[in-house]
């Protein structure tokens, strides 16, 4: 029997493009999932997260800083405890630009001093006078005298025109007070000089053994030394070892213990080299 010849079927494989786009798809594929795994990453990363510090760089802890204790201020000196204007006041400042007022002012108070050389004070400076020569003579076997206490009005016209007279106003103003403006006339002031005399009223005074402790000493009993070395321009006048003026023990001492020598700067006047 004869019939029609039968066809062989012959199944061929995939085309070249068809193998280029399997590789194509495949690496779309994975393209897309390192995509997403990144994505990933990034998504569920932990947000704010500090970096980690090299331990090196990491501050070593220290102790907190000590507070500096805030210093308690000193009591500053009440300058302004007694009047400096009224004449019958311990703190009157008499200078070339202060005078007393009344100008013809006198103490009621003046006893005489039991010292060499006698004179007035008032009451507080004669006792304190006498107290400070007992231990200067306690201590050194010496002696120093009076040369000149209170003054009156009266009597310093007299001993200012006697200066006048041997050395010209001008002399006269750089050692003697115009009358009115002396603080012999408050009876809180002394001349001192030694025994036997020496010095007598010149600036050598401080050399002697009774300068030099009245210098040192003075302020132990309420006095200093009213016209220091060197201080002509605030206080008008020559240097006066020899003069005392009283202002009681608490106001020497604070200028001992401060180093101011002046009233004018102690108590905060301006200066006075001059009369107005």
């Amino acid at each position: 029997m004869t019939g029609e010849p039968m066809l062989r079927v012959r199944h061929r494989g995939p085309t070249k493009q068809q193998i280029r786009n399997r590789r194509i798809a495949v690496v779309v594929v994975l393209v897309l999932f390192v995509a997403l795994v990144a994505g990933a990453i990034v998504l569920f990363a932990p947000r704010g997260s500090a970096p980690v510090a090299d331990p090196s760089e990491t501050p070593t802890a220290s102790e907190p800083p000590v507070p500096t204790p805030t210093p308690t201020p000193t009591p500053t000196f009440p300058v302004d405890k007694y009047s400096h204007d009224d004449p019958n006041s311990i703190w009157v400042v008499v200078n070339k630009t202060r005078p007393l007022d009344p100008a013809d002012y006198a103490p009621t108070d003046l006893v005489v001093v039991n010292i060499p050389g006698g004179g007035q004070l008032r009451a507080e400076a004669a006792a304190a006078m006498q107290s400070l020569l007992a231990e200067f003579t306690a201590e050194t076997g010496l002696s120093m005298s009076s040369m000149s206490s209170y003054r009156s009005y009266a009597r310093q016209v007299d001993v200012y025109a006697g200066w006048v007279s041997s050395l010209g106003q001008a002399g006269a103003d750089q050692t003697s007070a115009r009358p009115g403006f002396s603080e012999h006339q408050t009876g809180w002031a002394m001349d001192m000089g030694a025994v036997p005399s020496t010095c007598a009223g010149k600036q050598c005074f401080a050399d002697t053994p009774q300068g030099q402790w009245l210098a040192a000493n003075s302020w132990k009993f309420g006095f200093v030394i009213r016209y220091p070395d060197g201080k002509t321009p605030i206080t008008g006048y020559e240097y006066e070892p020899w003069h005392v003026r009283y202002i009681g023990i608490e106001a020497a001492t604070e200028m001992h213990d401060t180093g101011v020598t002046t009233l004018e700067e102690f108590f905060g006047f301006p200066a006075a080299p001059d009369y107005n």
